[in-house]
């Protein structure tokens, strides 16, 4: 199996999912949030490395103009494959201002408390969203792995780093192109609950999948 290469790059994901919710920009500010994390992913590939640039290892990009309807086919599709986990409130699909599509998993579904090993359920989830991302090969996937603040913070960023690599090799794995993926974690820092209650501390156990287009 390829393996992917992995950055940590927390710097830009600050604000991401810690912007207040009664922020009347907030999804602009997450939008903008998450093109810096992709984008700057991206641009460290393409100013070198040892598989080269992402640019090169996929062929083209999307016309700016098409962007729009690229994006909204791969969102219906990725719809349609996990309509019956969105049902199940499993995950969240969201379009964000730049136009990436972020695909929010719950810990409870996806991992074992204190674990990085995919629960077979989830795994069932990731073959349906390896079948959409291969029939859109123009777009880079960067795994963010998030936990509560139970523990130290260091081992929680480990564990969140570990399950985000986890999500990424086993899309390579499923066949998605390992120069589009990337992943990090960000352990605690970034909760969208407070940690002070079970029901918060849910909330901030997550993995989210971002697709982002490349743009000729």
């Amino acid at each position: 199996m390829s393996l992917v290469k992995y950055s940590v790059i927390g710097v830009v994901l600050l604000g991401l999912t810690g912007c207040a919710t009664d922020d009347p920009n907030r999804r602009a500010k997450t939008g903008a949030a998450v093109g810096a994390i992709t984008g700057a992913v991206l641009g460290s590939q393409v100013s070198g490395g040892p598989k080269g640039a992402v640019a090169g290892a996929i062929v083209g990009g999307i016309a700016g103009g098409s962007v729009g309807n690229y994006m909204d086919q791969q969102q219906r599709d990725f719809e349609a494959a996990l309509a019956e986990e969105q049902r199940q409130n499993d995950l969240e699909i969201q379009r964000m201002q730049d136009e990436t599509l972020k695909i929010d998993v719950s810990n409870e579904v996806s991992f074992d408390f204190d674990s990085a090993n995919l629960k077979p359920a989830f795994t069932t989830t990731l073959d349906k969203v390896a079948r959409v991302l291969q029939r859109y090969p123009k777009t880079t996937v960067t795994i963010v792995g998030h936990t509560d603040s139970t523990g130290s913070e260091a081992y929680n960023q480990q564990l969140s780093e570990r399950r985000a690599r986890n999500v990424a090799d086993y899309l390579i794995g499923r066949g998605v192109l390992a120069e589009r993926m990337f992943s990090l974690g960000q352990g605690e820092s970034q909760p969208r609950a407070t940690n002070a209650t079970e029901a918060g501390r849910q909330l901030n156990r997550r993995v989210e999948i971002l697709v982002q287009p490349i743009v000729e």
